[in-house]
């Protein structure tokens, strides 16, 4: 007989207790990581901040604003050790789902033109490129552009 170890996942609001799982995945996943004061703004003002946990360990996070009928994903990382298994698809399509029944109509993102494995993350979930943000991240060689995405998710395609 083979025992097969079966993920526990959860996705569920972030705790001010869950910042030093948070920075670790951070400050590993970043070179210009986000301080945890950002995170910790982020929770005080109200914007939607989930962790992705599998038995108890912390593999991920995103982190939401929304408002009226927009939702904007500010940050959306998977620790190292967890990447290419399906998580970021799950979290993102988690983040998608709530964005809809809050009641947004469209979902924005920025990415850096050079992650081309979230280019393609969001390509799959059906994002387009509307915009570009000139020197929007700090990068080792000076500033990096952003690449504005949106996904529409009333279903009209746009507009």
């Amino acid at each position: 007989m083979v025992a097969v170890v079966q993920p526990m996942l959860e996705i569920r609001p972030m705790r001010r207790s869950d910042l030093a799982q948070v920075m670790a995945i951070e400050k590993d996943s970043y070179p210009f990581p986000w301080s945890a004061g950002i995170f910790r703004d982020c929770l005080r003002v109200g914007y939607r901040c989930l962790v992705l946990v599998d038995r108890e360990e912390i593999c991920g996070y995103a982190v939401v604003s929304m408002a009226v009928d927009e939702a904007h994903l500010l940050n959306l990382c998977v620790a190292r050790a967890c990447r290419r298994s399906g998580l970021a698809t799950l979290l993102l399509d988690h983040v998608t789902r709530e964005a809809t029944v809050f009641g947004a109509d469209r979902l924005y993102l920025e990415v850096r033109p050079s992650n081309r494995a979230a280019l393609r993350l969001y390509a799959r979930r059906g994002f387009s490129q509307v915009g570009r943000r000139p020197g929007y991240y700090p990068d080792p060689g000076g500033r990096e552009d952003a690449l504005v995405m949106i996904r529409y998710l009333d279903g009209s395609g746009g507009g």
